[in-house]
């Protein structure tokens, strides 16, 4: 067992409470499980406590930058192929998880504007509920009526769902191969109360055989798996898009990737310790787009295509309206495209139920769904 460099949680509510769960399941948690209580504990967590992630800048108080914050060009670009699919669906409403600052919300409610009868958003977070609600009452006052708050999805719906950065926020199963088995990494408390790693035996283990190096690391996206089975079952008919940074499994389960992907994002800097300032600080894992993709095929919907960002938008018409945007605006939305910035590594999945398959324009040229 290895004590992280952390303070003694005795002062702090959300690691208390964390202490605590892991003192009643025999001094042991899953990883999997902390995650979830360091981001979405009720009141506590780093998504439930607050609404200061979201921002351009670090002078803002933000932690993270999403493409929405970045320019308005991206919801107008992902609008058309979200109004190609609500077409194509025979639907009228928009369904968004993990809407964030609702800056992606009122992009896309002021570009479909009388399109869509409703925008349901799928968020926990009471604090980041507001945000959404002054968001888009400052930019779309004339469509707040159509906005709408969900805890979960309904049974059955339809609809066209959009997720941005939503996969990569979900908890995810971590795995130590020590050269000889597969162990679940999991969190206890040291001699002096602190988060420390500790390792278990398991029988979950990566998709691929390896080689894996010993001492290498991963992640198992089980609940974005579980996420992407859940909505194929209760999409009766519509669509889904999601926009996230990762990789196909090949690239994802690599075995020059020992270290695997999760990494903590605070005041704009990275940093690769979870067990430390729990609950003030983002944690996130790349997303394994291969079982994204099986997941749902497996349920039912067809996959439509994966592709990168930068080909996704420019497919949807980003550089028309580059052409007419200012010089500020062509700046932050070159960020978007550029392979160094968001371009290449955010990557675009979409699925859609199958009586109602199209051809989708952010598909059109570029696809990559071969190399899931």
């Amino acid at each position: 067992m290895n004590a992280a460099s952390t303070p003694s949680v005795a002062s702090d509510p959300l690691a208390l409470l964390i202490a605590d769960e892991i003192r009643r399941h025999d001094g042991w948690i899953g990883f999997e499980h902390f995650m979830a209580l360091a981001l979405y504990q009720p009141g506590l967590g780093y998504y439930s406590g607050g609404d200061r992630q979201f921002g351009a800048l670090p002078a803002s108080g933000s932690d993270f930058v999403t493409a929405p914050e970045l320019s308005g060009l991206f919801g107008r670009a992902v609008a058309r192929q979200l109004a190609q699919a609500l077409d194509a669906t025979g639907t009228a409403e928009l369904w968004e998880f993990g809407a964030g600052s609702g800056a992606l919300a009122s992009q896309l409610l002021e570009a479909l504007g009388d399109r869509i009868t409703r925008y349901t958003i799928v968020d926990l977070s009471g604090t980041l509920r507001e945000r959404q609600r002054q968001t888009c009452a400052a930019r779309v006052p004339q469509h707040l009526d159509k906005l709408h708050w969900a805890d979960a999805l309904p049974e059955r719906f339809e609809g066209v769902v959009i997720g941005n950065e939503v996969l990569d926020a979900m908890p995810v199963m971590l795995v130590h191969w020590n050269g000889a088995q597969w162990l679940e990494r999991g969190v206890a408390l040291d001699a002096q109360g602190r988060f420390a790693w500790a390792d278990r035996p398991t029988a979950e283990r990566p998709p691929v055989e390896g080689p894996f190096l010993p001492g290498t690391v991963t992640e198992l996206p089980r609940q974005a798996s579980g996420f992407i089975r859940t909505l194929a079952a209760q999409l009766a008919r519509g669509a889904a898009f999601f926009v996230d940074y990762g990789f196909p499994e090949h690239e994802f389960y690599h075995p020059q990737r020992t270290g695997g992907t999760l990494m903590c994002h605070r005041g704009h800097q990275a940093d690769a310790d979870p067990l430390v300032d729990v609950g003030r600080k983002d944690l996130t894992a790349h997303v394994d787009f291969t079982a994204v993709a099986l997941a749902g095929q497996d349920a039912g919907l067809e996959v439509l295509g994966y592709t990168s960002q930068a080909r996704f938008l420019f497919n949807c018409g980003l550089l028309a309206d580059l052409e007419g945007a200012d010089l500020r605006e062509r700046a932050m939305a070159q960020k978007l495209v550029t392979e160094h910035e968001m371009g290449e590594l955010f990557k675009v999945v979409g699925f859609v139920t199958p009586a109602e398959v199209f051809d989708p324009i952010g598909f059109a040229a570029g696809d990559r769904s071969h190399t899931l």
